[in-house]
């Protein structure tokens, strides 16, 4: 027997709605089989079977709204498929009984004390099964004592939302007027409020966070929370990369279709100083860190300016330029095109943020956990170096140079093992022979 559960389906992914199943209690199913269809504020994917055997149970129906993690139907053999249900009988005619012989008169009883009457507390409407709501849903609304039935939802469907939920109670406790204190009782101090009061102007416009910008923020500053970033810059000469992306931009264009940008250039060279570097490319566990021998790469992806995603590049270590430069574009588009697969947002072991097309400086990137590092690439620009002969003699050149910028996890290693692992990506930047890779 298996259970099957929502899986996690990005790091600021907590919930998802099952749109449809594909199979029906009692049908067979084969691994890796698509099973059921989710939908989330980032992604929808089919989601193949974890298992083979016969679907004995759906415990999630379609429509239904729940946390990462939650059993959605149980896999079991053929022999645990449930068998049909017979009528049952009907029953048998009970005869009505004799009447009950005539009370005999006696004195009436004392009547009852007198106590006050009770209020009857009608039922609320969060705790009626057949209100639709997801359990984290439910026990907001149950906490908090909201009528669903006040609240707009704004899920598929009109479902509501925990971000619906959330934004009632924000708005109560914003409304709620203060309580004169009596005068026999001290007046306390008012506790700081989350956060000061912002009135719109006549001429604002406001727009409500959407549930990635929520999410994201969620994850953002649980990442701060945990994790001691340390945030290291170096400086990088790309004239090497250059040189080689000039003489072949036409060729590439023309056989790949896009454009040859920097950023495979930098893959290659951080995959490879990651192999002298293992500890970059690992996981906070329970009291440990977790080295994986696979990189995974993920790389950020901006939704138009609507939120931001992280697909990956899976066994990035066992791919050279044009393979890279081909992923990176192709993820890039399925992920703006909302075509996304469930493989492609998880299993990230490090992470490169890529705003230097925009022409950053450089950029204090947050770690995407539980990875323990994140290296942003930086703008790009010609600037005067100086350059040294083969002799030792020196000279000004104009070169193409850049920042790039390290977020490290000070739980996993140290200064001096960011510097190095830095100092490597440099080094392959600088002086590989980049020419090899494109021939």
């Amino acid at each position: 027997m298996a259970d099957v559960i929502l899986p996690q389906l990005g790091e600021t992914v907590t919930e998802g709605t099952i749109t449809q199943w594909f199979k029906a209690v009692g049908d067979a199913v084969e691994i890796d089989e698509p099973l059921f269809e989710i939908s989330t504020d980032k992604v929808d994917s089919e989601v193949p079977s974890p298992a083979a055997g016969v679907l004995t149970e759906i415990r999630v129906p379609e429509g239904e709204t729940v946390e990462v993690g939650t059993i959605l139907a149980i896999i079991g053999d053929a022999a645990a498929a449930p068998a049909p249900v017979a009528a049952a009988p009907d029953p048998e005619p009970v005869p009505a009984p004799d009447p009950a012989p005539a009370p005999t008169a006696a004195p009436p009883p004392p009547p009852p004390p007198v106590e006050p009457p009770a209020t009857t507390v009608p039922p609320s409407a969060a705790t009626d099964p057949s209100v639709l709501l997801s359990p984290v849903v439910r026990g907001l609304v149950n906490e908090h004592g909201i009528d669903p039935a006040t609240i707009t939802g704004t899920g598929p469907g009109g479902r509501i939302t925990r971000g619906d939920v959330e934004a009632v109670i924000a708005r109560d406790r914003h409304d709620a007027p203060a309580s004169a204190p009596s005068a026999s009782a001290p007046v306390a101090p008012r506790p700081a409020p989350e956060r000061p009061p912002v009135t719109p102007g006549a001429r604002d416009r406001v727009e409500a966070f959407n549930k990635m910008r929520r999410l994201t923020g969620e994850h953002m500053v649980y990442s701060k929370a945990v994790s001691p970033h340390v945030l290291m810059t170096a400086e990088v000469d790309y004239e090497a990369v250059e040189v080689v992306r000039k003489r072949h931009a036409a060729a590439f264009r023309d056989e790949e279709g896009f454009s040859l940008s920097y950023l495979p250039f930098i893959v290659i060279a951080l995959v490879d100083a990651i192999r002298e570097h293992p500890r970059a490319n690992a996981s906070v566990g329970d009291g440990a860190l977790i080295i994986h021998e696979d990189v995974n790469l993920g790389v950020a992806v901006d939704l138009h300016h609507e939120g931001l995603i992280v697909p990956v590049i899976h066994g990035a270590d066992g791919l050279r330029l044009r393979a890279i430069a081909r992923e990176v574009r192709a993820l890039a588009e399925r992920a703006r095109n909302g075509n996304l697969s469930v493989d492609d947002i998880t299993g990230g072991t490090f992470t490169v943020s890529n705003p230097g097309p925009f022409g950053t400086h450089f950029t204090g990137a947050i770690i995407s956990q539980p990875e323990v590092a994140i290296l942003s690439t930086e703008g790009v620009s010609r600037k005067p170096v100086v350059v040294t002969a083969a002799d030792g003699t020196e000279a000004i050149g104009i070169h193409s140079v850049g920042l790039l910028a390290l977020s490290f996890d000070h739980r996993a290693f140290d200064g001096a093992y960011a510097a190095s692992f830095l100092a490597a990506i440099r080094r392959n930047i600088e002086t590989r022979d980049w020419e090899v890779e494109l021939s």
